[in-house]
């Protein structure tokens, strides 16, 4: 190990600790909090000039791939995709990497669970990214539980040193186990800063698949994965160093509650939090932690000693009640399901408010402030010299469903504009127009239906659904960080016989009225080109499938 500590963040941790497992292949899907992960990645190759030229990008077929001499970097549209290019790699005998946000999980689990019993070649990590507190998503969905679904590690490191050899380790037992490798952050995670010790580069060569696997039926492969693989899981997680308790001095205090032990559990980035907590000894003298770096499979041997050496327990965790729930049997746990903390993301204040109601069994918390706070607290806008506020405006007053999707059209839906009417995933909207009973609208942009969405459209057109589809054409994918997105005019064209295209850009006709201010922020009134207005009346009137190309550019990008 090196003798000089080297101070960085979280995700600068995770980088490092890349590079010297010589990962070979890293691919990513943009979105919030993993974006500036992947930056370091894609500008480290930057700053060593391995960049490939912007025509030999596009003749790849990928959108953003830059490469060095050491790795191979890209942004993909889908993590289904991301996770398939990297078991490619995996079974060639070329560690990867794959970077994604947490509802990415939803859409790579196929491969993923399959992986696990199939078995791969070289060490494969899925860094995924949750967001507690839902800053940049739809949903504040807890990764963790695809550790349990998919049956695989997962780490949850709570500072930068822990990250680094988390992944380090990651790598080791993936290729030990055969099986891929769960590691999850938040995006205060990736902020956090910290010491570390980085270790010798890995100087191991990787293993490439080993195909006789295919001597057994799956039905073994399964008993087999019980019988070997998971038993050694289940041994990381109990014996590793990752997973402490720390002891605080024995006196008692006002939150000791006389003879009675205070045990706190954590994991993630929530247990820095506790730790700095738990530092004002003059408040917390007689409380003990347990911090888990590694949550599933859980350690339960270790979590039921440190059950029987406390009389009451506290469970602090992001975003959902996941070693809350494994436990609570044992009784005396309390946590999210007991009231005694949020669900979602946890602050200091949070840990204070549950020691000090530590014994109720169950906290009742007015909650009307706090919720009405919330709903519109830091929520997202359509810009207001967005090309598209007019058409935004105009759908707004036609009398039919409009489906939108996870891009800039999401954030139509509320008020003063309530342009779409519903959003449930990213390329979902022309599938979900599909099910409309009358004809409707759907809204997409080029990335998510680069994504996704071609697959509804084109199961669409099979199923000769009645549909008008706009197209948002921009050319990036504006909500996570202006990463191209990939033309496939051509793809659609050859699908759909009706297609129209309009430059909004160009188009005339546009006139501001003027500009007033409501819910806290400036909206500009405008009239859509009535050319396109009465182009999609027209098309809303006619059988089958209809597509319009709305060309605009976006003007954060």
């Amino acid at each position: 190990m090196k003798e000089n500590a080297e101070e960085c963040t979280g995700f600068k941790a995770l980088y490092l600790a890349a590079l010297d497992s010589n990962v070979s292949l890293i691919t990513g899907v943009p979105g919030y909090p993993i974006n500036s992960l992947m930056k370091l990645f894609l500008d480290k190759t930057n700053r060593e000039g391995g960049v490939e030229s912007r025509t030999a990008i596009l003749r790849a077929g990928h959108s953003d791939k830059i490469r060095s001499s050491a790795y191979s970097a890209r942004w993909l549209t889908n993590e289904k995709v991301a996770f398939e290019i990297a078991l490619g790699a995996s079974i060639s005998g070329k560690r990867a990497l794959v970077i994604v946000k947490h509802v990415g999980m939803n859409i790579l689990s196929d491969p993923l669970i399959t992986s696990v019993t199939h078995t791969i070649g070289a060490g494969l990590v899925v860094i995924v990214g949750d967001d507690p507190g839902a800053k940049g998503s739809q949903n504040e969905q807890d990764s963790r539980w695809y550790g349990r679904i998919a049956e695989i590690v997962v780490f949850d490191p709570n500072d930068p040193d822990t990250a680094y050899r988390a992944l380090r380790r990651a790598y080791k037992l993936s290729e030990k186990t055969r099986t891929p490798v769960m590691l999850r952050v938040t995006q205060n995670f990736g902020k956090s800063e910290g010491k570390i010790k980085r270790l010798p580069r890995s100087s191991s060569i990787p293993p490439k698949f080993d195909r006789s696997i295919w001597k057994s039926r799956m039905v073994v492969k399964h008993q087999l994965f019980h019988s070997i693989v998971y038993p050694l899981l289940e041994a990381e997680a109990e014996n590793t160093d990752m997973n402490r308790t720390i002891l605080m001095p024995e006196e008692e205090t006002e939150y000791s509650l006389g003879s009675r032990r205070i045990g706190i559990i954590s994991s993630g980035f929530t247990s820095s939090i506790v730790e700095k907590i738990l530092k004002k000894r003059d408040i917390y003298c007689e409380i003990s932690h347990l911090s888990l770096n590694i949550v599933n499979p859980l350690p339960i041997k270790k979590i039921g000693t440190f059950l029987r050496n406390n009389q009451i327990l506290l469970v602090a965790e992001e975003s959902e009640p996941f070693i809350e729930e494994q436990i609570r049997i044992a009784g005396r746990v309390c946590g999210k399901k007991t009231g005694h903390l949020p669900y979602g993301q946890v602050m200091p204040e949070d840990i204070e408010f549950a020691l000090k109601h530590i014994d109720e069994e169950e906290v009742s918390k007015s909650t009307d402030t706090a919720f009405s706070k919330l709903s519109t607290e830091g929520r997202g806008t359509i810009c207001d010299n967005c090309p598209y506020l007019p058409l935004y405006h105009f759908l707004s007053t036609i009398n039919v469903w409009i489906a939108g999707d996870m891009g800039c059209s999401v954030r139509s839906a509320p008020e003063p504009l309530a342009a779409i009417d519903v959003s449930f995933a990213l390329g979902s909207a022309i599938s979900v127009a599909c099910g409309f009973e009358k004809k409707g609208i759907a809204v997409i942009g080029d990335f998510a239906l680069a994504h996704s969405g071609i697959l509804g459209l084109l199961n669409a057109v099979t199923f000769g659904c009645d549909m008008l589809v706009l197209i948002l054409q921009n050319d990036v994918a504006a909500m996570t960080g202006g990463q191209e997105a990939p033309d496939i005019r051509k793809v659609v064209e050859t699908i759909t016989p009706d297609v129209s295209v309009f430059n909004i850009d160009e188009g005339k006709g546009v006139e501001k009225i003027e500009t007033e201010k409501e819910i806290g922020y400036k909206i500009k009134e405008q009239i859509l080109n009535p050319v396109l207005s009465e182009l999609i009346q027209t098309k809303l009137t006619l059988p089958g499938i209809s597509v319009i190309y709305l060309k605009g550019k976006c003007r954060k990008y």
